[in-house]
């Protein structure tokens, strides 16, 4: 069941943000979302919250300075997604800009498990002999690997943004803003966030020690592009200061100051740079770099993003699509097989999923989860077989149900169900017995009956209202294309009633309307909807500007439509 739903506004905010200089329209779009003050709309540099609010920070930077100084060898070991893959680039690259001696290794997933495993551990020391390991995007839940790590003598810089569990691996420094007892306000930070900051303060403590001077230190600014990237496509919330870091590395893209290899993704994904957005980052050069942590190995996508070599980010590049183009195929198959497993699905009678395929691949059954999601909107985990009697799980989630927090309580009410398992809200990963599965489906829906509510259970498609007629047009949308929309801080979605005119189905799959409003007409679109409307309809949408013979016109991109 969907309906539409009018986000509610302060009318005396987005009064005080139009007296302020904010456009009408924006600023009853910003007022709806939370702002307060257009002073949190900043996207300077000089906005950005000081690092000296996170947890440890300076002890890392002292830290890292000193192993610097001494010439120890740094080993980065990163997470398989594309935050991980840009927080492994963003640190060494900035880490061989201030002087360190670091590699990094990204062992195969499949072999080796998630985070810094004792497995790993044992390899890093094996290829790489480090004398520091940094985890990036993973190392909060990694107890037994950074305990291997010591044993070994390696000392263990954890970065991460992930939720810890009751207990805390014994490294020699954590930074993490959702630690116990961290202060630092933005919670919301990707993997990639973190390790800047960290570099923030390890530039500013060798500033203090003289080694930088304001003009001979690294300028840490020009990897922003690659920050940018990693947030946006790890969906985390762009709460103001991740806006500062998104808009920073947008702006970068757009004036053609990034890295070879996000302009080579840029490339191969048909997108043009001098007009990025966070849905090109989020949609388009996102899983062509997932995609090799799914199915092959991530140090081709990071080997794309650390070289500074064009030909070589454009031949990486290439071999990136291909592998996405596969990892599409196989996600296709998953997909209808899961829908032939839920053929019986009852959403009225439940309120969570949990589907296992015997034939699943591992590396995509997060997508096949999300997409799970959005056609049933129940709060989904799907599992593919693992080694030696185990299955691994991906889960998504919905507004309201914090997932990580979901499979804790069961692993507290079932201790020998789960053998482990970490994440956040909206996206978590675990591993079971095989032979637990039917056990953990009824676990899990227990959790989820006492949980959410029907109201819950109903998905909302949430508006910003009716849209003055004179701002349907391409200017407004350029200047609503100019903002930093994603996860926390959604898009404008206008909701009104229009006449339909006439409706044809396009390509068997989608509906192709003409509609009208105070005597004037618009194309608009409905995607993967193919049932028709009737003569009037309330109709929720996204303004595009659609190009055809050199002409660019305002479009409809439905959202959804109901009768009027």
């Amino acid at each position: 069941m969907t309906r539409i739903a009018t986000r509610p506004c302060s009318f005396h905010t987005s009064e005080m943000l139009r007296q302020d200089g904010v456009h009408p329209v924006l600023a009853r779009l910003y007022a709806s979302r939370g702002l307060t003050d257009a002073r949190e709309l900043s996207s300077e540099l000089g906005a950005l919250m000081a690092p000296g609010g996170l947890l440890h920070i300076d002890v890392a930077a002292v830290f890292l300075a000193d192993a610097i100084a001494a010439g120890k060898k740094m080993v980065i070991v990163a997470d398989y997604d594309c935050d991980g893959a840009t927080a492994c680039a963003t640190a060494m690259r900035g880490l061989r800009a201030m002087g360190a001696t670091v590699d990094y290794i990204v062992p195969n997933r499949f072999e080796y498990g998630y985070g810094l495993t004792p497995e790993i551990v044992a390899l890093t020391a094996r290829e790489k002999a480090p004398d520091i390991i940094i985890t990036v995007d993973n190392g909060i839940a990694s107890i037994d690997g950074v305990l291997e790590a010591n044993r070994r003598g390696i000392e263990v810089v954890v970065t991460d943004h992930h939720l810890p569990a009751d207990t805390l691996p014994a490294a020699r420094v954590i930074v993490n803003p959702n630690q116990p007892e961290c202060g630092f306000p933005s919670k919301h930070l990707a993997g990639v966030g973190v390790v800047f900051y960290v570099l923030l303060a390890l530039r500013a403590e060798m500033r203090r020690r003289g080694i930088f001077d304001a003009q001979s230190q690294p300028k840490l600014d020009s990897l922003l592009d690659l920050v940018a990237l990693g947030t946006v496509a790890d969906v985390v919330r762009l709460d103001p200061n991740n806006r500062i870091l998104v808009a920073q590395g947008i702006k970068r893209m757009r004036a053609g100051r990034m890295h070879a290899g996000v302009a080579a993704l840029f490339r191969v994904a048909g997108r043009e740079s001098r007009s990025a957005s966070p849905f090109d980052l989020g949609f388009a050069l996102g899983p062509r770099l997932n995609a090799a942590g799914r199915l092959d190995d991530m140090s081709l996508g990071i080997e794309c993003l650390v070289t500074d070599d064009e030909g070589r980010a454009w031949a990486i590049a290439q071999q990136l699509n291909e592998i996405n183009l596969r990892r599409r195929e196989i996600e296709a198959e998953m997909q209808d097989a899961a829908l032939l497993h839920l053929d019986d699905y009852q959403p009225a009678a439940s309120s969570t999923i949990s589907v296992f395929d015997a034939g699943w691949h591992q590396g995509v059954i997060g997508i096949v989860a999300s997409r799970l999601k959005e056609k049933f909107f129940r709060p989904t985990i799907t599992f593919a077989p693992g080694a030696d009697g185990w299955i691994k799980g991906s889960g998504r989630s919905i507004p309201g149900f914090h997932l990580r927090d979901a499979l804790d309580l069961v692993s507290k009410r079932a201790p020998s169900l789960i053998d482990k398992f970490g994440g956040h809200a909206m996206a978590a990963g675990l591993t079971i017995r095989a032979d637990a599965f039917d056990a953990f489906s009824s676990a899990f829906e227990e959790v989820g009956r006492a949980w959410l509510s029907a109201a819950q259970l109903e998905r909302v498609i949430e508006t910003d209202g009716p849209l003055e007629d004179a701002y349907y047009t391409t200017q407004f949308i350029d200047l609503v294309d100019g903002q930093v929309w994603g996860q926390g801080f959604a898009p404008p979605v206008f909701c009104d009633e229009f006449r339909v005119i006439s409706q044809r189905i396009l390509k068997e799959r989608h509906l192709k309307l003409l509609l009208e409003r105070n005597g004037q007409r618009y194309d608009a679109i409905w995607f993967g909807h193919t049932a028709s409307l009737g003569e009037r309809a309330r109709v929720a949408f996204r303004l595009d500007a659609n190009e055809y013979n050199g002409v660019t016109k305002v479009q409809l991109m439905v959202e959804h439509a109901e009768a009027a």
